[in-house]
């Protein structure tokens, strides 16, 4: 018997799958407990409904990451911050910091954890930073470092 689980179901499948199990188990314990119901039309096009909005929703927030990212290769984001006695940055610049210099100059907002950093930002002049937007698009961001005066 075909049945669309309404709740994860352990070694049968998650929540809104369309499961094949036996007569028995059906009628016996999915059905009376509510994990599952009976894989009619109705459920069918439950299923293909809510599959299709998922994938444009994907489609929506891979085009967003996309256009951020294009928007991102034009953006120079400058910090200005002291100098050291050997002429080097007094402290560094984090992501936190190119997170915020991004929202207030360009109004482009990025979350701070998805600016990648191998090490803070320790030395003047132009840095280029990756950002990951989405598991298939990285930007890239030009930080431009000056020194305070």
């Amino acid at each position: 018997m075909k049945v669309v689980l309404t709740q994860d179901v352990k070694s049968q499948g998650k929540k809104g799958q369309l499961i094949n199990v036996s007569d028995g188990y059906a009628r016996n314990f999915l059905l009376p407990k509510g994990l599952a119901i009976i894989a009619d039309n109705k459920a069918l096009n439950e299923i293909k409904g809510r599959e299709a909005a998922e994938q444009h929703r994907k489609e929506v927030e891979l085009q967003n990451a996309k256009d951020t990212a294009a928007k991102l290769e034009t953006v120079v984001v400058k910090l200005s911050g002291k100098s050291g006695k050997d002429g080097t940055l007094y402290g560094s610049v984090t992501t936190k910091d190119i997170a915020e210099a991004l929202a207030t100059q360009a109004d482009i907002t990025v979350d701070k954890r998805k600016i990648q950093l191998s090490d803070p930002l320790k030395t003047f002049g132009m840095h280029t930073v990756d950002v990951k937007l989405h598991s298939e698009v990285v930007g890239k961001i030009n930080v431009l470092i000056n020194e305070e005066k």
